[in-house]
């Protein structure tokens, strides 16, 4: 990395002390435990509000080939990649009315993914689809998910409106059983988990909340029924309405707009002002994208994915926000960058880092009108602190007359709900409508969080094991004691900023592991050793972050302000190699996972994964 522009000594340090004074402002004692799920006297907040009725069955009691936990696009791509590799009966169990997993349940007025669409949409070469957008809208990528299940026939035994509650390995018949809510307790010769990083939903511990007596609901349960319009706008329920809205993130940033166009008045509520780069959205042809060849999409996707993971790359095919940023994303997810000299580095990485937040800052003064509310716009962090967003309308709509933005850093937030409104600083904001956009328990899923329990062998559980040992694995994927079990995420693997093509590289390895099984009459489990010196791997280069996220304003990133720990929880060299040496391995290496069956379709180990 060569330096853009010298900072000097006193520039550099005066950043640095506003960037811990405005951290110190938000700061607060609870941590993540400011946040509350949608369970208990909250999960009406969850409800599913697009399935309708839900419709009464039998339950099942049958024999699958392989269960797919999650009907989002992890658990939609390994169907499709399971199907490609000769597999039969793929159950995909969905706790959803469809298809589609975030984009579900995501319909907020304004939604648009932040990756660009043709990078983002994943199988459009097994498609032949074009997308219509730059940066598609919401409901233009649930409905390629829709796409992706018809045309491999994975609503055949898909199971909707139903959530796994448990899933338990049976060792004399060598399958898990999975049950479910609906009293469903079917056999499953492999069970991949597609569980997702967004799936549990998070709302303010605000104080009083449950005394309002005005409307309330989670943007991820969008209420048209009081709203009214459609995610383009229109929400012709709200004229006249005093409306609020808690949280700026990449939610915040993209319905903030169009709620402004039709409340009443609408009060954003504001913690951490997000960096909202330039989107620069568009309608693209097939030509725009270079879509005149066979595996055109593949090709874009992997020039992205080397970009933003420090690769060399000789062209740039998405120029985007992301790509001109990508060196900024070192912070966040592993990459080369951080081989060679590191002072140097990160003295250039600093650099870098200031010019890019004082190109932001200087937008919100040049599109916002009003002095004091661009100064509160301003977000005075380095760059990979917070999730980066993009918008071409964000910061225009504070321009509008009906439009108030309360900053409550001083006070940690909301201090407390009324019978009639919000409260903050000692003043009452009176509504008739709050709106949560306050995102996920992000990376929390089932499996993480408790509520789904995983029995291995000898009744060993998942989660059990983690607590007492930390996680283990080979590759992120299977772990030793808990046959026939794929799990598909971020967990000791690699991510990168568009998901969807990690998932499908997941679900490539996955439908490999099930077939190469297959073929040998065998299961898929790794040894103690093969986990031991995967995560000896992940050890090795580890990179140093901690004091860096130590030093960022609180969020998802850094647990609140808590901290993110340094440790072996990801491939240290990017997504791209970590793709590249999953390749390599699937070649030449994959029979050291797998294990003969005995006649009862188990491998006579006795180990679990606690001995």
């Amino acid at each position: 990395m060569t330096t853009p522009r010298a900072l000097s000594p006193e520039a550099l340090a005066d950043l640095r002390r506003r960037y811990r004074l405005e951290r110190e402002r938000r700061v607060r004692p609870d941590g993540a435990r400011q946040y509350v799920g949608a369970d208990a006297e909250f999960g009406y907040y969850a409800a599913d509000p697009y399935a309708g009725e839900r419709v009464r069955r039998e339950p099942l009691r049958d024999r699958v080939d392989v269960a797919v936990v999650g009907g989002g696009f992890g658990g939609i791509l390994a169907g499709a990649r399971l199907r490609e590799a000769g597999v039969g009966r793929v159950r995909i169990v969905e706790r959803g009315g469809d298809f589609g997993g975030t984009w579900y349940w995501n319909r907020y007025p304004g939604i648009h993914c932040d990756v660009e669409s043709h990078v983002y949409l994943p199988m459009l070469d097994e498609t032949g689809y074009v997308p219509e957008w730059k940066y598609a809208p919401g409901e233009e990528i649930r409905r390629h998910a829709v796409r992706i299940a018809e045309k491999f026939a994975l609503y055949d035994d898909a199971l909707f409106s139903t959530a796994v509650t448990s899933l338990t390995w049976d060792e004399p018949s060598g399958t898990w059983t999975v049950a479910t809510d609906r009293g469903d307790a079917f056999r499953a010769t492999y069970v991949i988990t597609a569980t997702g990083t967004l799936t549990e939903l998070k709302l303010p511990g605000i104080p009083g909340i449950e005394d309002f007596q005005g409307h309330t609901f989670h943007t991820s349960r969008w209420d048209y029924a009081y709203t009214g319009g459609t995610p383009d706008g229109g929400l012709t329920g709200l004229a006249g309405k005093r409306v609020g809205v808690v949280g700026t993130g990449a939610t915040g940033v993209q319905v903030i707009p169009k709620l402004a166009e039709d409340a009443g008045h609408l009060y954003v509520f504001q913690r951490t002002p997000s960096t909202v780069d330039v989107r620069d959205n568009c309608r693209t042809t097939a030509r725009d994208v270079g879509a005149d060849h066979d595996g055109w999409a593949r090709e874009r996707r992997d020039n992205f994915l080397r970009i933003v993971s420090g690769e060399p790359c000789e062209e740039d095919l998405v120029a985007d926000r992301w790509t001109s940023s990508a060196v900024l994303l070192e912070k966040l997810l592993p990459s080369f960058r951080r081989r060679g000299d590191r002072a140097a580095f990160e003295a250039a990485y600093e650099a870098a880092d200031a010019v890019k937040m004082n190109e932001i800052r200087a937008r919100v003064e040049r599109i916002v009108t009003d002095p004091d509310t661009a100064e509160k716009l301003k977000p005075w962090y380095r760059y990979a602190c917070k999730r980066p967003t993009f918008s071409d309308v964000y910061y225009e709509a504070f321009n509008r007359d009906n439009v108030t933005l309360v900053d409550t850093a001083d006070t940690h937030g909301i201090e407390r709900m009324t019978a009639h409104g919000v409260v903050v600083g000692g003043t009452e904001y009176p509504l008739d409508c709050l709106i949560f956009a306050t995102g996920f328990s992000v990376g929390v899923s089932g499996l993480h969080s408790g509520r789904l329990p995983v029995r291995g062998r000898d009744g060993v559980q998942l989660l059990d094991a983690w607590r007492r040992h930390g996680p283990r694995s080979l590759h992120g994927f299977t772990s030793h004691g808990f046959p026939n079990l794929v799990r598909l995420g971020a967990e000791q693997s690699a991510a990168s900023v568009n998901f969807t093509h990690v998932l499908d590289e997941h679900a490539v390895h996955a439908a490999a592991l099930v077939a190469a099984a297959e073929a040998a009459d065998a299961l898929v489990e790794p040894s103690r050793e093969a986990e031991d010196a995967w995560l000896a791997v992940l050890a090795e280069g580890a990179p140093d972050h901690a004091w860096f996220h130590a030093e960022c304003t609180p969020g998802y990133y850094n647990r609140e302000g808590s901290g993110r720990p340094n440790g072996p929880h990801a491939y240290p060299d990017g997504a791209y190699a970590f793709h590249e040496l999953l390749r390599r391995w699937r070649e030449e290496s994959v029979g050291e996972v797998l294990r003969p069956r005995n006649r009862q379709g188990t491998t006579g180990a006795d180990a679990s994964p606690d001995r």
